[in-house]
């Protein structure tokens, strides 16, 4: 498939997207690597813009340069009110525990300090912030303190059990190392379903603090 053929879909499968209005999204696909520059309304926009690209098949890589613009009818809130928004959230949540992580706000970029004991719960606190009205970006400097021991073999045993038995990914072509319970995924994937269920595999191991992401997308030949 060509790039503009790659692009035609990527406007169409966004222009049908309801959830978000993408007038102001420019799209450029080079090489099958697709760039999003323009504006979205909301940091939420942002991530579905990037989530419908994801999905359509082709797509190497996405560079996400979208700038989060609020419609002038958004309420504005100081940067005070933002944090608080946040903090509340974050304590409704049965999974964080809000004691140990500290939120602040300057003109509505929002940064994460502190702990939680699990690498996914790491990026559930910055999807809640995210879906926060206010919040323009988000730092995520949360550090991953598992509560559990785990040795590096342990847990690459796990994730690599996991992934055998996940009918969205070729266990064999990835390669799963582990150092200081910092986990290293290599290899090819052969779609973003894929990808993304490996990466999710990796995050939702107990004892994992990191996951660094070393997989490229090869799609099957015809």
């Amino acid at each position: 498939m060509t790039d503009e053929e790659l692009r035609t879909i990527i406007v169409d499968k966004l222009c049908w997207d309801d959830r978000a209005n993408t007038s102001e999204v420019n799209v450029i696909v080079n090489n099958s690597k697709v760039t999003l520059t323009g504006t979205v309304s909301s940091s939420r926009a942002k991530r579905i813009v990037e989530e419908d690209v994801r999905e359509v098949v082709g797509i190497l890589k996405i560079n996400n340069q979208l700038w989060v613009q609020y419609l002038p009818m958004t309420p504005v809130l100081t940067d005070e009110e933002v944090a608080s928004n946040v903090v509340n959230s974050l304590a409704r949540n049965p999974d964080i525990d809000d004691n140990k992580i500290d939120v602040s706000v300057i003109g509505g970029l929002l940064t994460l300090h502190g702990t939680v004991d699990a690498f996914w719960k790491k990026f559930q606190a910055e999807d809640i912030a995210y879906g926060i009205t206010g919040v323009i970006d988000v730092i995520n400097e949360l550090a991953v303190v598992p509560t559990k021991d785990a040795r590096d073999e342990e847990i690459a045993k796990s994730i690599e059990n996991a992934l055998e038995s996940n009918m969205d990914v070729e266990a064999e072509d990835v390669n799963v190392i582990v150092e200081n319970s910092r986990v290293s995924l290599i290899g090819f994937v052969p779609n973003w379903a894929a990808w993304r269920a490996a990466h999710n595999t990796a995050s939702y191991t107990t004892g994992v603090t990191m996951v660094v992401d070393k997989l490229a997308i090869r799609y099957p030949e015809n």
